[in-house]
């Protein structure tokens, strides 16, 4: 594990050379600093940033020796985004050049990669030219660079087919799991901890969506996503409130996708998805992560492989047509024979769509808070074992609809979706490439408002407590308020 330092001249664009040397040197201490500070630090790797009037350099030093100079004429001040682009080719072919190998995804270090080509697309541009584009600006495979422009393709085909422009979606966090799994960084209570709030919790929420309901005006909604946390962690009676006060409070007649995403199958029932049942829902998740036992019980998930299996089947036989699964990659102790094992078993049950996610080891987590009690196992991915999962998908006649990165993502790889050829996840396609606007409601919900077609992006966070959201639910609303009317006039 290496000491790297990164030293710039001026305070523009850390983030970018941060995270393309983290993502060469995902074990090593990495810190930045500016040449007019006062610091004291030793690098047995040393990266210097000078941006000048008419050109950037970027220098390497080694155990105290210049390794490396290199410098590319660009006018700093004129244009950001050239600027940008000029800088990470600089840094990422010179680490190529020190470390001898190239990342799946070339200089990217953004979250949402697919927005290039979609843009591209959106404004005439060919597959062959945004092929191009991809491979020569970014350094993209040309593995990666094929699957993000048949994504957008396919994205921008599903949002053709209706108004999203001048209509919202609606996100409804239910902050409630049985346990915290291992790897989880959102913000999940344990029910055991919260069951006795958990009404006063809903009287809040349902507030919420009452006033979400109002202010929208003539608004269309176009999708609903009940998230979390689990939300099947609510009792049959507890769901059926919030789903039958959803119904009762939105106008359904242009809802293209209503998601409820029952999740661990530890919190599944019966009775709960007889409530669903009554409900437009017309998709579920049943998410397994892995199929091996031995990794359920060490992430922390409180069932079964067999339980996964059982619930999948009673909601396939109670008429649910349109199921997904999500897998994780890279799970601590998992390689090639334990993801080729679960792939097995999820075909068996052959749902209708797969998300695979790469382990991403955020601070959060107890997985890296605690990180040490893990080292000796195994964290692995690798491009033979992503390959495995989209092969398991075509299998199952599935095909990638929608793709996002995260921070510390295991491999530099990425999380897709893959779906059958009518049962693409809309609401996932409008989150990651923000076309429209998202109206969250809950402890912890984003709202992201999305105005002049993406150009300009506005948030409004909720407090993720549960107890600090039930007692300042007014103050939430509040919050909401001059977003909303910003956007509805």
């Amino acid at each position: 594990m290496l000491n790297i330092g990164i030293c710039f001249n001026k305070k523009d664009f850390e983030y970018d050379v941060y995270s393309l040397v983290r993502a060469f040197y995902p074990k090593s201490q990495v810190q930045m600093y500016y040449a007019d500070e006062e610091h004291t630090g030793e690098y047995q790797l040393l990266m210097q940033v000078c941006y000048g009037a008419d050109s950037i350099r970027y220098t390497v030093i080694k155990d105290g020796c210049k390794v490396l100079e290199k410098s590319s004429e660009v006018e700093y001040e004129k244009n950001r985004q050239e600027t940008k682009n000029v800088l990470k080719r600089l840094v990422y072919g010179s680490l190529c050049e020190i470390t001898g190998i190239t990342l799946p995804w070339g200089n990217l270090t953004g979250i949402r990669p697919t927005k290039i080509p979609m843009k591209l697309l959106e404004n005439g541009w060919k597959n062959v030219d945004i092929a191009d584009h991809m491979r020569n600006t970014y350094g993209v495979s040309n593995e990666k660079t094929s699957l993000a422009v048949s994504i957008a393709n396919r994205e921008k085909a599903i949002l053709e087919s209706f108004d999203y422009e001048n209509g919202y979606s609606l996100y409804v966090g239910i902050p409630f799991c049985p346990s915290i799994c291992l790897y989880c960084s959102f913000g999940s209570h344990p029910l055991s901890r919260w069951v006795k709030k958990v009404d006063e919790y809903l009287d809040a929420l349902c507030k919420e969506l009452t006033f979400i309901n109002e202010q929208m005006g003539d608004k269309k909604l176009n999708t609903v996503y009940i998230g979390g946390g689990t939300p099947t962690t609510l009792e049959p009676d507890q769901l059926e409130r919030l789903l039958s006060h959803i119904q009762h409070t939105f106008d359904f007649s242009e809802v293209k996708e209503y998601t409820v995403e029952a999740g661990r199958p530890d919190s599944i029932t019966f009775e709960k998805l007889q409530v669903i049942r009554k409900f437009p829902v017309d998709r579920i998740s049943v998410n397994p992560q892995t199929m091996n036992q031995k990794t359920l019980d060490i992430i922390g998930r409180k069932h079964t492989v067999e339980d996964t299996i059982e619930i999948f089947h009673m909601a396939r036989n109670m008429g649910f047509s349109n199921i997904n699964m999500d897998l994780i990659i890279g799970l601590p102790g998992e390689g090639k024979e334990e993801v080729a094992h679960t792939l097995r078993e999820v075909e068996k049950l052959h749902p209708e769509s797969l998300t695979v996610h790469s382990l991403a080891l955020k601070r959060a987590t107890r997985l890296n808070l605690f990180k040490d009690q893990y080292e000796e196992m195994s964290f692995d991915n690798s491009r033979e074992i992503m390959e495995m999962t989209e092969q398991s998908a075509m299998k199952m006649g599935m095909g990638p609809y929608y793709l996002y990165r995260q921070k510390n993502i295991a491999g530099n790889f990425e999380n897709v979706g893959y779906a059958e050829v009518d049962k693409a996840g809309i609401y996932n396609i409008l989150i990651m490439e923000e076309k429209q606007t998202i109206l969250a409601a809950g402890a912890g919900a984003s709202t992201k408002f999305v105005f002049d077609h993406g150009a300009r992006i506005e948030r409004v966070e909720n407090v993720k407590d549960v107890t600090q959201y039930i007692q300042r639910i007014d103050e939430m609303l509040e919050r909401k308020r001059a977003g909303i009317e910003a956007y509805v006039r």
